[in-house]
C-alpha cells in the first residue's frame, strides 16, 4: 500500500515539475521584437562580373615568307595608315629565287619553240604520207608537254616575285600598334604558320568589354541593356556602355559555365587601355517609386507561441487557392525571398489597389462566357489562359524594340559580311516573374500575424511587395530574441515547414 502511494506520489510531482516547465515556463517567456517599416522607394537589380577591355578590331600582322627581319619602320604605340610599310624582310635570297625562275622559265621557252617545230615538220609530212602516225603522235605530244611546262615555268615566276612583294610588310588598317613581337635581325619561320610580327588595334576611342556571366544569371541579360563598370587604374570613375553580344559557345570556369557577354564602350579621352580589368554591373530591371521591405522581413521565422491562430483555416484556404502549380505555402520564408523575380513597376504600384477587384473582374467574365457552369479545376485553367496571354502582349514591345549589334557594323567595315541573320537570344522580362512571399506584423495582443504579399524586383537588400494590405509607414518584424535560457527549442510554424529557434 505504502509503495502504491509513493509511486502515485512521484507521478504526481513528476506531472507538476513537467508542467511547470512546458506551461509555467512558456507563460513568463518574453520576446524582444525588432522592427523595420514598410517603405516606398526605387530599386535597381544589377548583375555582376568581371570582364577585359580590348579594342573593338585587332589585327596581328604576320609573314608569308620566311627570312630575317632588316628594316623595322613602326614602334610601339605607333600610328599608322593602311598601305604604309612597316618592316621588310631580307630580301637576299627571295631575289635568287626570282632569278632562277627566270631561267627555268627561258629553258622551258627553248624547249617549247624547239617540240613546236617538230611538230609542225612532222604535221607536213604526215599531210603528205611521208610519215608514219606513230612519229606524228610522238611529236604532237611533244609539243603539249612541253606547252604546258611553259606555263608551269610562267607561274613559277610569278610565285618568286609574289613571294619578294611579300618581304615587305604593310600596314593591314587605320590604327595603332599596341604589340611589337620582333626585333631587327631576328629570324622568322613562315613554314608551317604565319609568325605575328605586329598587332594593329584599329580605333582606341572605341573599345569593348569582353565579360563572362554566370550561366544562372545569363537570362537576365539582354542585348540593350546599359551597363556600368570601373577600372583599377581610375576607381573613381565610372564608365559606361551597352550590352551589344550574347555570345553562345559556353566556357567552362572551375566547373561553372560562363557565356561571354560584350559591352561597347566610348571611349573618347582615351583613359581605357586594353587589357584592363573591368568591374561591370548590368542593369537588368528597375522600378521607381514602389512599395518595399527588407529581405529579412521575408525570412523571418517565428516560433508557434507567438503566432496568432485566429483565423488560421481562412488563411490556408487563400493559399489553397489560384495556380496550384505556384502554390508557395508550404514554402518558408528564405524559400520565398530567395526567388529572384521581378514584376516591374507597373506590378507593384498598380496591384496595391485594384489587384482584388481586377481579378474579380476576370474570374466574371469568365464565368459569364461559360454561362456561369465552371468547375473549380476549369476556372483556374481558363484564368491561366488569360494571364498567360496578356504577358505575351506585354513581352512583344520588348523583343521588336532591341538595337542591332553595333559589333556587325564595325566588321563590316572591314571585309566581314555577314549574309545569315543573327540570332538574339530572348528579352528578359522582368514582369513574367513575379512571386509570392509573407511578412509578419505584431498584433494589440503581442500575437504575429502573418500578410501574404506579392513579390517583386529583389535588390539584395530590398524585395518590392504588392498588397493591400499594408501601405508605407507599416511595421513589420524583422526578428525576435526570447529571454528564455531553452532558446534552442526548435518548432514549426504552422505555416511552414521552416524550423525554429529561439533568435529569429
Amino acid at each position: 500500500m505504502r509503495k502504491t502511494i509513493f509511486v502515485i506520489g512521484a507521478i504526481v510531482v513528476a506531472l507538476g515539475v513537467s508542467g511547470y516547465f512546458l506551461f509555467g515556463r512558456r507563460a513568463t517567456e518574453k520576446y524582444d521584437f525588432r522592427f523595420d517599416k514598410v517603405s516606398e522607394g526605387d530599386l535597381t537589380v544589377y548583375v555582376t562580373a568581371t570582364g577585359t577591355v580590348n579594342p573593338v578590331i585587332t589585327v596581328d600582322v604576320g609573314t608569308q615568307v620566311s627570312g630575317i627581319i632588316s628594316n623595322i619602320y613602326a614602334d610601339f604605340n605607333s600610328v599608322v595608315k593602311e598601305g604604309q610599310v612597316i618592316a621588310k624582310i631580307d630580301t637576299t635570297f627571295l631575289y635568287q629565287s626570282v632569278k632562277d625562275a627566270e631561267a627555268s622559265l627561258e629553258r622551258a621557252r627553248a624547249q617549247f619553240a624547239d617540240a613546236k617545230r617538230t611538230y609542225e615538220r612532222e604535221t607536213e609530212l604526215y599531210k603528205k604520207g611521208l610519215e608514219s602516225e606513230m612519229n606524228y603522235s610522238s611529236a604532237l605530244t611533244a609539243y603539249e608537254s612541253n606547252q604546258a611546262s611553259l606555263k608551269q615555268a610562267t607561274a613559277a615566276v610569278d610565285r618568286a616575285k609574289i613571294n619578294l612583294a611579300y618581304a615587305t610588310i604593310y600596314a593591314p588598317i587605320n590604327g595603332v600598334v599596341i604589340d611589337r613581337k620582333v626585333n631587327i635581325g631576328q629570324t622568322v619561320a613562315a613554314s608551317f604558320s604565319s609568325p605575328t610580327l605586329f598587332t594593329i588595334a584599329n580605333d582606341l576611342r572605341r573599345m569593348q568589354v569582353e565579360t563572362t556571366v554566370d550561366e544562372s544569371d545569363i537570362g537576365r541579360v539582354s542585348i540593350g541593356q546599359e551597363a556600368t563598370f570601373t577600372v583599377d587604374a581610375y576607381p573613381d570613375d565610372k564608365f559606361s556602355g551597352t550590352v551589344s553580344q550574347i555570345r553562345l559557345a559556353p566556357q567552362s570556369i572551375q566547373n561553372v559555365v560562363n557565356y561571354i557577354v560584350v559591352i561597347d564602350v566610348a571611349n573618347d579621352r582615351l583613359k581605357l587601355m586594353p587589357g584592363m580589368t573591368a568591374n561591370v554591373k548590368i542593369l537588368v530591371a528597375s522600378a521607381n517609386n514602389v512599395m518595399r521591405v527588407s529581405n529579412m522581413a521575408l525570412r523571418f521565422q517565428p516560433p508557434t507561441d507567438l503566432v496568432d491562430t485566429t483565423g488560421l483555416g481562412s488563411l490556408r484556404g487563400f493559399m489553397g487557392r489560384g495556380n496550384r502549380g505556384n502554390d508557395t505555402s508550404g514554402m518558408t520564408g528564405s524559400q520565398f525571398a530567395g526567388r529572384d523575380s521581378a514584376s516591374g513597376a507597373q506590378g507593384g504600384r498598380g496591384q496595391r489597389g485594384g489587384m482584388g477587384e481586377r481579378f474579380q473582374a476576370v474570374r466574371d467574365s469568365i464565368l459569364a462566357a461559360h454561362g456561369g457552369n465552371l468547375s473549380q479545376e476549369e476556372m483556374r485553367t481558363e484564368m491561366r489562359k488569360v494571364f498567360a496571354s496578356r504577358m505575351q502582349q506585354q513581352a512583344a514591345p520588348v523583343q521588336q524594340q532591341r538595337p542591332q549589334q553595333s559589333s556587325t557594323n564595325d566588321a563590316t567595315k572591314f571585309g566581314i559580311v555577314s549574309r545569315y541573320p543573327v540570332y538574339e537570344k530572348s528579352a528578359y522580362v522582368p514582369s513574367q516573374q513575379s512571386g509570392r512571399g509573407r511578412v509578419w506584423i505584431l498584433k494589440s495582443n503581442g500575437k504575429l500575424e502573418p500578410v501574404f504579399v506579392r513579390t517583386g524586383l529583389n535588390d539584395g537588400r530590398y524585395t518590392e511587395i504588392s498588397t493591400p494590405k499594408l501601405k508605407p509607414g507599416d511595421e513589420v518584424v524583422l526578428g525576435a530574441t526570447s529571454n528564455s535560457d531553452s532558446g534552442q527549442e526548435q518548432a514549426r510554424s504552422p505555416f511552414s515547414g521552416g524550423r525554429m529557434g529561439g533568435f529569429r
